[in-house]
């Protein structure tokens, strides 16, 4: 494996570790000021409990994403210092606002949430708490501004043959950036609604905390339908804006190689890029890929065949992450319509609250299909257009790189281990009345 793959094996690596706990971090911080919030409106102590038992939870999650987080920038200076140098006076700007403004803001008012449950006022307890979910999604905008950029570069001039930032609203209003930041924050808070159904499932099933853990079921249930619906209205506009954009992304995501109008989709398809084409299609739907491409059954959708091969993506994983993250998002959609209906009696069925207590993971998994679907298939570009991923890579050997990736999934693994067994011992102790203001 050459230094490229390796490089990108590393920040695949690194990258999806971070972004497990990413997604809780952004929708739990909301979660929790309602919460509080609900607290100091009504001075009912179960919303008081429930503030402390998530939150002890979100402190967790929270550390071992920032950890994750400042790793994975130091990357752009080890592996990537080529495209360090070549897109710095674009990059650079946002991610300095990322971190001098939101970053400070969130990692100042957490420990002010954290410390000051017995030092300051309900209200401005509860401020501290809504500064921090602000900050941490405002945050997770700022990165998304800088990958939407990536995707799709905007309000650069090139006066020496590199990006250098000339309208810095054109890249803060980019209409790429709209579909991502509004994607992946509502992806985000339907894993945070799974995980919280699931953690009340637990207990549901154990019939304790019944005070607690009934109404964090609903809210989380609540939150994760709506966002679900979201995210699937999005993604299909997201979709019809590929296929202007990014041509050669749409075109992988389906396995469409021939130019045409009424172009279809396949309900079973195996790509074979050797052969420009796709050597099983089964349940033709003629006209359902222009449709979703352009509103339009009779229009033409471009063709792999029509895109020189130096520049497709490697087609048969971002068809098959597409496929598994439509199918498998269309049946969890579909279950969370079913619990919704049955949401004021859900804790009396045994059957959907061990569901839900499963399906912990399946959010996290389509999170990280849908990165590999927006990552793998804007290759072979790293900056869209104007940069190749092969040019971008740091002048280093590959055994160095090798090294360093061995050691990143040795190290990643046992801080997963032990951050999962926190969360998880900390989730299956229940509420805590005791022993500080977490019960820690």
């Amino acid at each position: 494996m050459d230094v490229t793959m390796l490089s990108r094996a590393q920040f695949a690596a690194a990258t999806y570790f971070h972004f497990l706990f990413v997604p809780l971090t952004l929708g739990l911080s909301i979660l929790l000021a309602i919460m509080e919030t609900r607290y100091v409106r009504t001075g009912r102590e179960e919303y008081k409990t429930m503030t402390k038992f998530w939150g002890r939870i979100f402190l967790i999650n929270f550390v071992v994403g920032v950890v994750t987080g400042i790793t994975l920038e130091f990357q752009f200076g080890t592996n990537w210092s080529r495209y360090s140098r070549y897109v710095g006076d674009v990059f650079g700007p946002l991610l300095a606002v990322e971190a001098t403004v939101a970053f400070f803001l969130e990692s100042t008012f957490i420990a002010v949430w954290a410390l000051g449950w017995e030092r300051l006022s309900p209200r401005l307890h509860a401020l501290s708490i809504w500064l921090v979910a602000g900050a941490a999604n405002i945050s997770a905008v700022w990165i998304l501004l800088a990958n939407a950029w990536m995707q799709h570069p905007v309000g650069y001039s090139l006066p020496a043959g590199r990006p250098v930032l000339s309208d810095f609203a054109a890249v803060v209003t980019n209409s790429y950036a709209s579909f991502n930041i509004f994607h992946t924050l509502a992806a985000s808070y339907v894993v945070t609604g799974f995980f919280v159904m699931g953690v009340s499932a637990y207990h549901l099933l154990r019939k304790q905390f019944l005070d607690i853990f009934t109404p964090s079921f609903r809210t989380g249930l609540s939150m994760a339908l709506l966002f679900s619906l979201l995210v699937v209205v999005q993604g299909h506009f997201y979709g019809s804006y590929l296929a202007h954009v990014q041509p050669a992304k749409l075109a992988a995501l389906e396995s469409h190689w021939v130019t045409r109008a009424r172009a279809p989709v396949y309900l079973i398809a195996i790509p074979d890029a050797a052969k420009e084409g796709n050597s099983v299609e089964v349940g033709v739907l003629p006209g359902a890929l222009s449709l979703l491409a352009f509103h339009s059954a009779k229009a033409t959708v471009t063709g792999l065949r029509d895109i020189p091969r130096q520049d497709r993506p490697p087609v048969l994983p971002v068809f098959v992450a597409f496929r598994l993250l439509t199918v498998v998002g269309a049946l969890m959609l579909l279950l969370l319509i079913v619990a919704w209906l049955r949401r004021n009696r859900i804790e009396s069925s045994r059957f959907f609250l061990r569901t839900f207590l499963y399906l912990i993971p399946l959010p996290y998994i389509l999170c990280a299909l849908g990165w590999t679907v927006a990552e793998v298939g804007r290759q072979p570009w790293i900056v869209y257009g104007l940069m190749r991923t092969q040019a971008a890579v740091s002048p280093v050997a590959g055994s160095q790189v090798a090294v360093s990736l061995a050691a990143f999934v040795v190290v990643y693994t046992i801080i997963g281990i032990i951050a999962f067994r926190l969360m998880a011992h900390a989730a299956a102790r229940g509420p805590v009345a005791a022993g500080g203001p977490y019960g820690l």
